[in-house]
């Protein structure tokens, strides 16, 4: 792959897609600027080579045109801390607004572009939205692994209007560098620690795992719909009945790869989806009615470090429980601490997924495991 060390940027425009999708507060204040400060090294390599930034990105779900919490407006001055420099803004990604600052910009600066999807056109892959963009810089630079799986105008059609001069940032380099390993070169005991609400929204996440993993663990609301799958009572715990049978054909999958797959054994229950219910730990298949499933138990707790701890490799990929609750928090922050021990011991471990990364960063821990990624459906 062609990365940014291919091309100078001297006296040139990167017009770089970078996925500045980051959460906000109810006062529109950066909660997790992890995705702004992955993009850093392509973006201080590009300025200290004489080249100016011009940079676009989506953020959150606009429906219908230009809304206030989903201006970029709200990063221009972290990105600014973040650099060291002035941060210019456009209050268009096209149109005159962006064309005049654009053309403008001088060897050293940087230009934030309104968010993309105030544009229906975006999300459409429309090529004349593509061509516009386009026209603002010399060369393309494709660095948003978050939203790199989308054919959208800014990631994937852009790009032909670039038929030389286009390239990948190190983000996306790095992610590829760190998926491959997981993928074609992993050091056994490999194990996936997959969690997260739903089965439906990691079932294609767990079968292109099943060929390459010795350990999968489940947790999360979509353990389950395992348990009920395998006749268990679960109370009013989250549960996707249209998917008790891709429960157990992923099951039955396992078996004949000979992987093993690990359930919780018990876990904390509650009596409302509040952080104050009353709570009390069970079996996981023997839930009272009318409690609900938040958290993986303390057995499945020591079960989950011990396989995390004897592993050589690690993928995480959602938490175990409603993380951000407190009291629900335990198993979560447990697989997390048990990742960072087998990390300091040798282990790879990469963790990714938006929830993923917010526990790992909420824990502290970041810095203790192999590699972070950006991406969630990307990964």
């Amino acid at each position: 792959m062609n990365t940014i060390d291919s091309l100078s940027f001297s006296g040139k425009k990167a017009l770089i897609r970078v996925d500045f999708n980051v959460p906000l507060n109810s006062d529109l204040q950066i909660t997790d600027d992890t995705r702004i400060r992955a993009a850093l090294p392509t973006l201080k390599k590009i300025l200290t080579e004489g080249g100016s930034v011009i940079l676009m990105s989506h953020l959150g779900r606009p429906k219908n045109g230009p809304e206030n919490k989903f201006s970029l407006q709200h990063l221009v001055g972290h990105l600014g801390d973040l650099l060291g420099l002035e941060v210019g803004f456009a209050d268009d990604c096209i149109g005159e607004s962006a064309r005049s600052k654009a053309a403008a910009l001088q060897a050293g600066q940087v230009l934030l572009l309104e968010n993309l999807r105030f544009y229906k056109e975006e999300t459409a892959g429309d090529a004349a939205f593509a061509e516009k963009l386009a026209q603002l810089g010399d060369i393309y630079v494709n660095d948003a692994f978050g939203t790199a799986h989308r054919a959208h105008a800014s990631t994937t059609v852009v790009a032909q209007f670039f038929p030389e001069n286009k390239v990948f940032g190190y983000l996306i380099a790095n992610e590829l560098k760190s998926i491959d390993k997981l993928m074609n070169s992993a050091e056994a005991p490999y194990t996936a620690i997959i969690g997260g609400a739903k089965v439906s929204s990691k079932i294609t996440i767990m079968e292109r795992l099943l060929p390459t993993v010795d350990r999968l663990l489940i947790g999360g609301g979509m353990a389950y719909t395992f348990i009920k799958a395998q006749g268990g009572s679960i109370g009013s715990s989250l549960v996707e009945d249209e998917h008790l049978d891709t429960a157990r054909n992923l099951m039955a999958k396992a078996k004949e790869q000979n992987v093993e797959v690990v359930l919780p054994a018990d876990t904390v229950i509650a009596d409302a989806f509040s952080n104050e219910a009353n709570r009390q730990t069970c079996a996981i298949d023997q839930i009272p009615d009318g409690w609900m499933g938040l958290d993986i138990g303390p057995a499945s707790i020591a079960t989950y470090a011990s396989s995390i701890e004897s592993s050589k490799t690690l993928l995480w990929n959602g938490p175990m429980g409603v993380f951000e609750m407190e009291n629900f928090a335990v198993g979560t922050k447990a697989c997390a601490e048990a990742i960072a021990r087998a990390t300091a011991q040798g282990a790879f471990s990469l963790v990714g997924g938006g929830d993923s990364v917010a526990a790992v960063n909420q824990v502290g821990l970041a810095d203790q495991v192999s590699y972070v990624s950006t991406g969630g459906g990307a990964l």
